[in-house]
């Protein structure tokens, strides 16, 4: 919803929101999204506004052009994330293969619980409460490596609860080479 400050207009087949602010001049820009926006003062009057931004017409749709190319571009580096269901496949089979390693440390050395869920700051989590390991569906379309950086990593948070140095000495003696590992991870 507009505050009373912006109205949305249109002029010369641009639609556009008008917020008014102390500023010198007509102001116009277009989003990254390819919304238009433009700012006048207060005394400016909304039919110099929309002259304004009707004689900018085509430089607003070449705008809108460059910025819907360039979110094409952003979607197609962006790969495609496996559905919930082939991700918590794809995750459960790769715990199965290290889970031997670690059945000592994990809570009635049972397999945990393994979730998939959308995380956007983290790879993976361990709940020592419930016993589960949860996993970013998009920890997916990682190189496999990472992958099995991330599974190890929270497999062993069960016998170390930190980021101390016995996690560390844990995660080395299945991994020998984790550094490279999360450096992959860092560059997605």
């Amino acid at each position: 919803m507009a505050s009373p400050q912006e109205q949305t207009r249109v002029a010369a087949g641009v639609t556009y929101t008008l917020t008014r602010r102390r500023v010198r001049n007509i102001n116009l820009r277009v989003r990254a999204d390819g919304s238009v926006a433009a700012s006048a003062a207060p005394r400016v009057p909304v039919m110099m506004v929309d002259a304004f931004v009707a004689s900018r017409a085509d430089w607003v749709r070449s705008a809108q052009a460059r910025a819907a190319a360039r979110r094409d571009r952003e979607a197609a580096r962006q790969p495609e994330l496996p559905t919930k269901a082939e991700a918590l496949a794809h995750i459960q089979s790769l715990c199965r293969v290290y889970y031997p390693q670690f059945a000592a440390t994990c809570p009635g050395g049972r397999m945990p619980k393994i979730t998939v869920r959308d995380m956007t700051t983290r790879w993976g989590s361990c709940s020592l409460k419930t016993g589960t390991l949860a996993f970013a569906r998009r920890l997916c379309v990682a190189p496999l490596p990472a992958q099995e950086y991330v599974v190890v990593h929270e497999f062993c948070h069960f016998a170390h609860p930190n980021h101390g140095p016995g996690f560390w000495a844990a995660v080395a003696a299945v991994l020998p080479d984790y550094k490279a590992r999360e450096r992959l991870l860092k560059q997605m």
